[in-house]
């Protein structure tokens, strides 16, 4: 029995390392496990979290992109736009200017040279606002059109075909698209 008792262990202890003869060698410390998050629904519900938040900002993002494209394009329309109104006012403001001329025109006057000078300074007139786009509406021998004319009158024409204009009692104008002035016209029933 005491031969047992002397003889050497062989198998190892459990915190005293390994056995190997009559040596004891401790044993090597273990590597440490990886840290783990002891909860890691927690971490992935975080992640989603970041994501649906990186997500919304990525959102507010374009949308105040496209609102600033947006707002661009709205002030450089309203600036034509203004343009465009300022210079169809000016023009409107010189209309009675060239009626008067054309009237003076109208009348019989013994001075030619009176005539002359009034027509030039009408023909220029006309000059400058076809600088600026100014065109006159044909009325005389036209359909009526409500979107040009201004029909103040309705007379019985048999030599003329219904809602045509018969006679123009004031020019009208338009710039481009848009009307300055609707020509006033009679047109025949």
């Amino acid at each position: 029995m005491s031969k047992k008792k002397d003889a050497p262990q062989t198998e190892p202890a459990e915190d005293q390392g390994v056995t190997i003869g009559d040596e004891v060698k401790p044993e090597p410390p273990a590597e440490a496990p990886e840290q783990t998050n002891p909860e890691p629904a927690a971490d992935e519900a975080s992640k989603a979290a970041l994501e649906t938040e990186l997500a919304a900002e990525k959102d507010k993002f374009l949308r105040l992109a496209a609102d600033y494209d947006n707002y661009k394009k709205r002030s450089m329309k309203e600036r034509e736009n203004i343009y465009s109104d300022v210079r169809s006012d000016t023009v409107k403001n010189f209309l009675p200017v060239y009626d008067n001329l054309s009237r003076a025109l109208a009348q019989e006057t013994k001075d030619e040279a009176y005539r002359k000078g009034v027509e030039m300074i009408l023909r220029q007139m006309l000059e400058i606002m076809e600088k600026f786009g100014v065109v006159e509406i044909e009325a005389v021998g036209k359909q009526f059109d409500p979107l040009l004319h201004d029909a103040l009158l309705h007379v019985e024409d048999d030599s003329a075909e219904e809602g045509i204009i018969v006679e123009e009692l004031q020019k009208g104008f338009k710039m481009g698209d848009r009307v300055i002035r609707f020509a006033s016209v009679k047109v025949a029933n």
